[in-house]
């Protein structure tokens, strides 16, 4: 039996309490002569509440739960050298036979009959192998016979831990349903019950947010802990080259060159080309569509500018590679400029294009809001309409605009895919705007992806880059807050 199942059947049962509750607060209205605290639709939620919620948690804490005790009772079928093993070879055989056990439902009867008898010692355990090697559940060599045991075990638990669930779930259930529909009467609070409810629910649905990030900032603290004591500081932030295959010898010593500098460079410096063509594209686009336009016009460009935010930035990358960087490249040397099809000039205008309806879309809606009687009070001091949006409409909406740049700052800063292709890879230190570089976001994904150890520096770094990128753009939201704080002018 499955989670799904288990949840279909309580939300099943919890409309019926709905339903129920609803009829029994009628009835004890007896025709309207008795007046009830709360509304009757309330009694019904009354009910679907004490019915849905005790037995979700139940299901919450058994999925939490389920886990650590299948494991160690997995770990109880394994022989005793399995603990000497390290942790990859630990982890291949524990995935082998979870493998199994969820490919057991695949099996015909007689397979499923055999691989019993095998783990009991009535059959050869060679012939509970040929049947999984028949089905194709385990690819590679045949499995251990220890493993076809546990597996075995594992998926017997699992079928019992489920049925206890579902027994467990079934008297909660009743228990909820009885106890609310026995609880229905007219002095009944069911309004304050189900609003404090909802208002846990949404103080919940609020933490989320909070938990997550603060869960992220955790895990990479302590990743980057760990590969500072395996990396000097001065190494990771003051270090001008970055190659980090040089591990054991060479050039880059013991412990490799993990030089950040190049890298914050480049993330900087393609943020500010990509920045120097969105803001002001965006920020006249939305002064355009918001003060000048029609309301034709606008119901055109508008939606036009914001299908800029939808093309996926892959599709961006692969114009930038094929179109504009040999497009820039060729121009280049019609000039007599050498510039690299692949260069800070070409991912950065690429992705400011990209940028633009993060700025435009959402200055116009903040140039929109600002009240009309404003314009009006601007206008009758005899102000022309190009002053009044400079020196009424724009100081108005600057916060607004403000947040839209900083938006704009961080969709530029996170950036990966137009970087890897129009930019390349290399980590150069440069002020050359038509030499290639790269960024930090760009060398997390490729220090992530490969065959080395998890435990390695040259692994571990990139969790070191995560949280750089992070404290970057934490003290960006910062230095934000206080220019808006700054500058903001009140208007009533």
């Amino acid at each position: 039996m499955k989670y799904s199942a288990i949840v279909l059947a309580v939300l099943v049962v919890a409309a019926i309490a709905f339903v129920v509750a609803i009829a029994r607060a009628r009835a004890a209205q007896q025709g309207g002569s008795v007046k009830m605290h709360s509304r009757i639709g309330y009694y019904g939620w009354y009910a679907a509440i004490w019915t849905l919620l005790p037995a979700l948690f139940l299901v919450f804490v058994w999925v939490v739960v389920e886990p650590i005790g299948l494991s160690r009772l997995i770990r109880a079928e394994l022989p005793d050298n399995f603990h000497t093993l390290n942790a990859a070879q630990r982890s291949l055989i524990v995935g082998q036979i979870e493998t199994i056990s969820e490919g057991l439902s695949l099996l015909d009867p007689a397979g499923l009959d055999t691989l019993k008898k095998a783990r009991l010692g009535f059959k050869p355990m060679s012939e509970a192998q040929q049947v999984l090697k028949d089905q194709g559940i385990v690819l590679g060599s045949a499995p251990e016979g220890y493993a076809v045991t546990a597996a075995v075990k594992l998926r017997d638990a699992r079928e019992w831990s489920r049925m206890i669930l579902a027994g467990l779930v079934g008297l909660v259930v009743l228990a909820g349903f009885a106890y609310s529909i026995s609880s229905i009467r007219p002095r009944l609070r069911a309004r304050n019950f189900v609003e404090r409810v909802t208002l846990g629910g949404l103080i919940a649905a609020s933490l989320v947010a909070i938990l997550t990030t603060l869960g992220i900032v955790l895990s990479v603290l302590f990743e980057t802990i760990h590969f500072f004591k395996l990396v000097s500081l001065s190494n990771f932030f003051l270090g001008t080259v970055w190659d980090p295959r040089f591990s054991a010898a060479g050039s880059g010593g013991a412990e490799g060159q993990f030089g950040l500098l190049p890298l914050l460079w480049g993330t900087l410096f393609i943020s500010f080309v990509a920045l120097a063509v969105a803001v002001p594209v965006g920020l006249f686009a939305a002064i355009y569509m918001s003060e000048y336009a029609s309301q034709r016009v606008r119901n055109f460009a508008k939606p036009a500018l914001e299908v800029l935010a939808g093309i996926p930035t892959i599709v961006y990358g692969f114009f930038a590679l094929i179109t504009f960087g040999p497009m820039l490249r060729d121009l280049g040397a019609m000039v007599g400029l050498n510039i690299a099809a692949t260069s800070v000039l070409s991912a950065g205008i690429v992705m400011g294009v990209m940028i633009i309806p993060f700025v435009s879309s959402l200055s116009d809606d903040i140039i929109s809001a600002v009240p009309q009687s404003l314009r009006e009070g601007s206008y009758g001091l005899g102000a022309t309409q190009s002053e009044t949006i400079k020196r009424v409409i724009v100081p108005a909406a600057l916060p607004g605009i403000v947040g839209a740049i900083l938006l704009a700052a961080s969709r530029a800063i996170g950036e990966t895919m137009i970087v890897v292709l129009a930019a390349g890879i290399a980590a150069n230190l440069t002020l050359n705007p038509f030499e290639p570089v790269t960024t930090i976001t760009v060398k997390i994904v490729s220090q992530l992806t490969g065959d080395l150890e998890f435990d390695s520096p040259q692994t571990l770094v990139a969790f070191a880059l995560g949280l750089t990128l992070f404290i970057i753009t934490l003290a960006l939201n910062v230095y934000a807050l206080y220019i808006v704080r700054k500058y903001r002018e009140q208007y009533e």
